[in-house]
């Protein structure tokens, strides 16, 4: 197609890439949203040398474009095509995650100082007023703050919160859960975080309620409480770590308490997570596997309910991309051009796998030993 100097198998690049695309029903130059543009023609080999990081870096440098990220990931995915190209990257990964614990106290800090720490006034824009960053409940909600509201209100519901109870929150955020929780059903809430920029707004945002912002690691967390809630920590936990995790949570945990888990989860077992994804946004995420919760909670916790609403996961990435796009100008001139299509394909490749139901989004809830008379499902 380009003249490129042609394989052993007598395929240049571009022609490899066409097929493997069209395969997805996804054209090269084509005139449908999904249809991927190309503005480098080095990219065909770029791509087909160095995977998901490559696809990833080449969008970042300008290289390709298409009019709908999220509608390209989602035919990209459903054709299987993140299976049929090896990554190259990926064999490093294994190795590391293998030998190395990638989440130990030292490097679980890179993702709080990389991603969380960007800057409060840049999440402020993108996330909702109660400042949530992980999947609203959009069982009949028509807007991203009703259906973070809705999601909170589905945890504390699932936790049977009443007046009074304590509860252990890991991994706060910026404290709009432990707020939710202490404002509308009377929870004292003491709530964990290594990030700096969250644990700030965090303690202001929750001022004047009984909410306690500990600026620490989950590890580090101590005492006896009614209730033990984690929403949107589990996927920088580690599969090395999962059963000290949900250990601690029942050490944690009063006899007849309830624990709920919130978490981005994979349809199959593995160590490693995406390297674009790794590199860029979430360094030393893992995304866990049913297997390796179920696995790890053996004979620690007893699962109560489990309830998958990934589906809800696209309209809540389209919604904060939307708040992103349209506030990007009070942020050009400090974070630039590169970054802007680093988080825009971060976004919208999220969105998109979603979409596909390549990822979910579970929610575990736990007891220590199985409550009399069995648990009540909440939807």
């Amino acid at each position: 197609m380009f003249g490129m100097k042609r394989s052993a198998k007598g395929r240049t690049p571009d022609e490899v890439l066409v097929n493997l695309l069209g395969a997805a029903d996804i054209r090269i130059n084509g005139d449908r949203p999904w249809d991927l543009q190309v503005h480098d023609e080095r990219v065909y080999g770029r791509i087909l040398a160095g995977g998901s990081q490559a696809l990833g870096e080449s969008y970042m440098d300008g290289w390709w474009d298409a009019d709908e990220l999220d509608a390209f990931f989602d035919k990209l995915l459903r054709g299987g095509l993140n299976r049929a190209v090896r990554d190259p990257q990926l064999l490093w990964a294994w190795i590391c995650a293998r030998f190395l614990n990638l989440q130990n106290p030292r490097r679980s800090r890179r993702v709080a100082e990389r991603h969380y720490d960007l800057g409060n006034r840049f999440y402020e824009r993108m996330l909702d007023p109660w400042m949530q960053y992980t999947c609203g409940y959009w069982k009949s909600e028509a807007t991203l703050a009703a259906a973070q509201e809705a999601k909170m209100d589905l945890v504390c519901r699932k936790l049977q919160l009443r007046e009074g109870d304590r509860v252990l929150e890991l991994g706060g955020g910026w404290g709009g859960f432990a707020r939710f929780a202490a404002e509308r059903y009377g929870c004292h809430v003491t709530s964990y975080n290594i990030s700096r920029e969250q644990v700030d707004y965090a303690r202001k945002f929750c001022h004047g309620l009984p909410v306690e912002i500990v600026h620490a690691d989950y590890r580090t967390a101590s005492g006896v409480y009614d209730k033990v809630v984690s929403i949107g920590i589990c996927e920088h936990v580690g599969s090395r770590n999962y059963r000290r995790f949900l250990a601690l949570q029942r050490r944690c945990l009063s006899d007849g308490g309830l624990m709920l888990l919130h978490t981005i989860g994979c349809n199959r077992t593995k160590r490693t997570s995406d390297p674009w994804i790794s590199r860029y946004i979430f360094p030393g995420g893992q995304l866990p596997s049913l297997r390796q919760l179920t696995d790890a909670a053996e004979g620690i916790l007893l699962v109560e309910d489990l309830h998958n609403f990934g589906a809800y996961y696209d309209p809540t990435l389209m919604a904060w991309f939307a708040n992103f796009d349209r506030h990007w100008p009070e942020f050009r001139d400090h974070y630039g051009e590169r970054f802007y299509r680093m988080w825009k394909y971060y976004l919208l490749s999220c969105a998109g796998g979603f979409r596909a139901r390549n990822i979910q989004l579970w929610q575990l809830v736990f007891s220590k030993e199985g409550l009399p008379g069995g648990y009540a499902s909440v939807r």
